[in-house]
């Protein structure tokens, strides 16, 4: 019987593949003892027990990029975090911890790593944060995603596992008529599925905003999932097209259902949407977000850009040029064919297990 940390998140992109990796874990070796340290107040305090862990949490907060009050308040409250990190590794006596990025693993790998006790760091996007990138000098082993993370890791700890994804999306045994006709669409036309996250993406539902009347005249339909602070404007615009082509949704529950049915997707360009996408081998525009710490959206992008497996628009152009290139790509079926294979190619599966594995060998 081991135990073992699983530390990190303040993002979905941080905590969907840590819960990944200890699901994984857990369906490997069930005695394995699992604990979740995550930040106070972010989206691991809610999730985590929802999928059945226990979790502990620090008072912590990002660093701040300019000098001002903060910087005290940070510099305080990582020294409560690196104080009941000690305690919590005292207590449950890991033997691995794994760090999965977000400001809340900095302090429980440091403290593992000070101990001696072997850690696992798991980096989803070509641009590691700087949580990662200081940590890992004191890791024992580096899963990443991306190519070309030799600038920033030691090349002999780096494994390229990519990223563990929802295994529900991969479970549907509908066809697309059917995802199509759960939607209440028509599976004879082309089918967008726009994705803006749980919050929303301003630009994107602006932009979608903007050429409703464009998307009814294609005669094409869009799922628009407008995330929960943007539905009600959206919503509203929507109603004044009244048109059975266009479906809003604050949340969409089936996923599963939604890649299915959609013949494209737009969508910022966060690492684990990528790594989704590239699995489900759906033809991509992403218009990277231009409110993250590096840019590490347009890094994670281009990757795929460069490979001809993703079309990138900026968002600063996303309201004139992004609907207007999601309809062109739709009426190219050689395009939309080259881009589906293309995004296939990257996909590494059992991510999740490979790290799981990789985990287990880290037990002393």
């Amino acid at each position: 019987m081991a135990n073992i940390i699983v530390s990190g998140g303040g993002t979905g992109g941080h905590l969907f593949p840590a819960l990944a990796i200890a699901q994984t874990l857990k369906k490997i070796d069930n005695t394995i003892n699992i604990l979740f340290v995550g930040a106070e107040g972010k989206i691991e305090e809610k999730k985590v027990p929802e999928a059945g862990f226990d979790i502990e949490l620090l008072t912590i907060m990002g660093f701040p990029r300019k000098p001002s009050f903060k910087s005290i308040i940070f510099f305080s409250k990582l020294i409560k975090s690196l104080r009941k990190s000690k305690k919590i590794i005292k207590r449950f006596k890991p033997d691995v911890v794994v760090g999965v990025g977000g400001y809340a693993s900095g302090p429980v790998v440091f403290r593992a790593a000070r101990q001696g006790i072997p850690t696992l760091l798991q980096e989803q996007n070509s641009y590691p944060g700087i949580t990662n990138k200081i940590l890992a000098k004191y890791a024992q082993k580096i899963c990443v995603a991306y190519n070309d993370t030799e600038r920033f890791f030691p090349k002999e700890k780096i494994l390229k596992t990519g990223n563990p994804i929802r295994e529900k999306l991969l479970e549907t045994n509908a066809n697309r008529e059917e995802a199509a006709k759960s939607f209440n669409l028509n599976p004879n036309k082309k089918i967008i599925l726009s994705l803006g996250g749980s919050g929303g993406a301003k630009s994107l539902n602006k932009s979608i905003e903007a050429n409703l009347e464009y998307i009814i005249k294609s005669d094409i339909q869009i799922i628009w999932q407008t995330g929960k602070f943007y539905y009600e404007s959206s919503k509203k615009e929507a109603d004044k097209i009244n048109s059975d082509n266009v479906k809003v949704y604050d949340f969409i529950k089936r996923m599963d259902l939604a890649f299915k049915a959609a013949d494209i997707v737009i969508s910022r360009a966060g690492a684990g949407t990528i790594s989704e996408l590239c699995l489900l081998g759906k033809p991509t525009i992403l218009v990277p977000s231009p409110n993250v710490v590096e840019d590490h959206q347009t890094k994670n992008a281009v990757a795929l850009v460069n490979k001809n497996a993703a079309v990138l628009i900026k968002d600063v152009d996303a309201k004139e040029k992004l609907i207007k290139k999601t309809v062109e790509i739709l009426n190219n079926n050689e395009k939309l064919k080259m881009l589906s294979e293309n995004i296939a190619e990257e996909a590494i599966r059992n991510s999740a297990e490979i790290i799981a594995k990789e985990v287990i060998k880290l037990i002393k």
